[in-house]
């Protein structure tokens, strides 16, 4: 079936006409009142929550306040928060009071954050604890335009003329709520359509970070566009986990609530995500590659523990039957009656695989930002949770193509979204353009010219494929290519992802550009290596006792083996070596997102790449 992409254009530009988050946060509250907007951990497995009325109060009493301290329409603000209540609060005070939210990474050193404050010329800052106050209190000389921080919590631990509580900020405004009954609608209701609705910081890893421009057009449009191709309802709850400071963390759990109800619960702290998903079973769920791959490692791990051989093997033939049923609904072909017959008998015990990791109540489960394995998803697809690869940027909003809930194809990240447009450049390169087309990057009009061209296509620097039915997949990164002494060209996220089917390897970094042959750096995951040890008999409990023992380093051999054996002579890994500790947002080489930073990996290992070279 031919799609007309400008007819459902001009059908989304109708829907997202005149709209602003202001406005969908009005209609959102007043039609789910009583519904819980978010809910976050008080103690063991206890909960507290507010409603959307309660939240709308506190947005309200936010907007007012940050206005009596000074915030002014036009101003920046930042935000540096996990994912807390008080981050959504504060981020939508900012947008109803007619200024611009910018919300950090939480990784973030001093210096960077002098950068994105000078950069936006941000008046106004608002941190989460102490911990992030600290930052700007070392660097305070150089933020000569932050007028006020605002604290949410420990207000009492910093005496400060430059400190105020979060909770005066509100009391402010509730006051002046009292004063002036409509001083709130008054504000909020000069928000237009074509104002900014924030700005986002890309990572920074090529230079320094660029200012991604979203409005509140951008995002209404990409709302009216991701639900032509999944469902949203208000009874549904998902978590905040990622951060806000990303497209993604922003548009799953911030945006996209505005916009249709239902509950946020916040997850805090990353490493807790599985506690979150077990005590609270989401309906939706936004996460990036390396958060399925470390399901998917543990998940393989604790059934090689499971000390029941005939438990071990019930599961296993599940999840073989299972795969017996991707595979024909991957193919398009009828399921065998005998075939569905025996999925029918062994889903309960595939619905208890999925309940022991809080997965057996998901809708939708998306998997974009990075390459992921089609393992991986075939696995989760295997267990009944069909899982959605999607693909697109900040500079995009978030999503530009994407697999429906209708149909799959695992290994793409799906065909174009509705309204957008997606095409192929002569290289390969993804090009892009639809009403989820950044407005630009803040105060860089060469760079937007670099990424815009005149016609209006996003340059995305993703090289792809499409096939036959419209179906896209991304193979890798323009600039991420590896160039071989030989001039092949060689997609390094391929065979990473090859690697990290492996349950031991929880990163691997391949090396090869301009050089004879491919090489690899490899990171032993955390939480499965020393399960597997145990299981294996082999001595030792940490990273770095693992990595130089031979017994993991031929398990490792055999995972390299394996995805060499796959591929093509050239594209062969042939050294590698194990480090001895993880990579992590706070060692740099991973990204808020997890991704693979290489330049840092490049720079802080040369001498552990020079020596496979020798």
């Amino acid at each position: 079936m031919t799609r007309d992409i400008l007819a459902e254009r001009a059908e989304i530009d109708a829907a997202a006409e005149g709209r602003t988050l202001c406005s969908e946060f009005e209609r959102t509250a007043a039609t789910y009142p009583d519904l819980d907007a978010f809910r976050w951990r008080t103690g063991d497995a206890a909960y507290d929550a507010f409603t959307w009325n309660e939240y709308r109060e506190r947005v309200r009493n936010a907007t007012l306040g940050l206005r009596a301290l000074g915030l002014k329409p036009g101003d920046f603000a930042l935000i540096q928060a996990r994912c807390i209540p008080e981050h959504s609060v504060a981020d939508m005070g900012i947008v109803h009071a007619r200024a611009t939210p910018v919300s950090l990474y939480n990784t973030l050193s001093p210096e960077q954050i002098c950068y994105i404050a000078d950069h936006c010329g941000a008046r106004i800052a608002i941190v989460e604890n102490v911990a992030f106050l600290e930052h700007l209190l070392k660097v305070r000389d150089e933020l000569p335009l932050i007028e006020k921080v605002v604290l949410i919590n420990g207000a009492d631990e910093a005496a400060s003329d430059w400190v105020v509580s979060w909770d005066d900020v509100l009391a402010s405004g509730a006051a002046e709520a009292e004063r002036d009954p409509g001083a709130f609608d008054e504000s909020w209701k000069q928000v237009m359509p074509g104002d900014l609705a924030t700005l986002i910081y890309t990572s920074g890893t090529t230079g320094p970070p660029k200012a991604v421009m979203d409005t509140h057009r951008n995002i209404i449009w990409h709302f009216e566009m991701t639900r032509r191709v999944y469902e949203f309802r208000p009874d549904d709850h998902g978590l905040s986990y990622l951060p806000l400071a990303h497209a993604a963390g922003r548009t799953g759990a911030h945006w996209n609530p505005l916009l249709f109800g239902g509950t946020v619960v916040c997850c805090p702290d990353i490493n807790q995500l599985l506690l979150f998903l077990i005590e609270n079973k989401p309906t939706l769920f936004v996460g990036v590659p390396r958060v399925y791959e470390k399901l998917y490692a543990g998940m393989h791990a604790a059934l090689a523990a499971q000390p029941d051989e005939n438990l071990k093997k019930m599961v296993q033939d599940a999840i073989d039957v299972g795969r017996e049923m991707v595979a024909h609904e991957q193919k398009g072909v009828e399921v065998p009656e005998e075939l569905r017959a025996r999925y029918d008998a062994v889903a309960p015990i595939l619905q208890a695989v999925r309940g022991r990791v809080g997965l057996d109540q998901l809708r939708v489960a998306l998997v974009g930002a990075a390459p992921i394995s089609t393992e991986v998803i075939e696995f989760f697809h295997a267990l009944g949770i069909r899982v959605s690869e999607v693909w697109g940027m900040s500079e995009l909003t978030a999503v530009a193509t994407a697999n429906g809930e209708k149909r799959i194809k695992i290994g793409s990240v799906g065909p174009a979204a509705p309204g957008v447009e997606v095409v192929l450049a002569e290289d390969g390169e993804i090009l892009a353009r639809g009403g989820n087309l950044m407005k630009g990057y803040y105060k860089d009009p060469e760079k937007t010219a670099e990424a815009i061209d005149d016609e209006g296509w996003m340059h995305t620097g993703d090289i792809g494929s499409v096939d036959e039915d419209g179906y896209f997949r991304v193979i890798d990164r323009k600039k991420e290519l590896i160039i071989t002494a030989g001039g092949k060209n060689i997609s390094p996220a391929n065979l990473e992802n090859g690697l990290k089917q492996h349950p031991l390897i929880g990163q691997a970094c391949v090396i090869g550009d301009r050089r004879a042959y491919l090489t690899a750096l490899i990171v032993l995951d955390g939480e499965v290596a020393p399960v597997w040890a145990k299981s294996k008999g082999v001595e030792g409990s940490t990273i770095a006792e693992l990595a130089s023992n031979a017994d993991v380093r031929a398990e490792i051999q055999r995972a390299v083996d394996d995805v060499n054996g796959q591929v093509s002579r050239v594209e062969n890994i042939r050294k590698f070596a194990i480090l001895p500790s993880e990579w992590t947002q706070e060692s740099e080489e991973l990204t808020p997102t997890l991704k693979l930073k290489r330049r840092v990996i490049n720079k802080k290992y040369s001498d552990e790449i020079e020596s496979l070279y020798g």
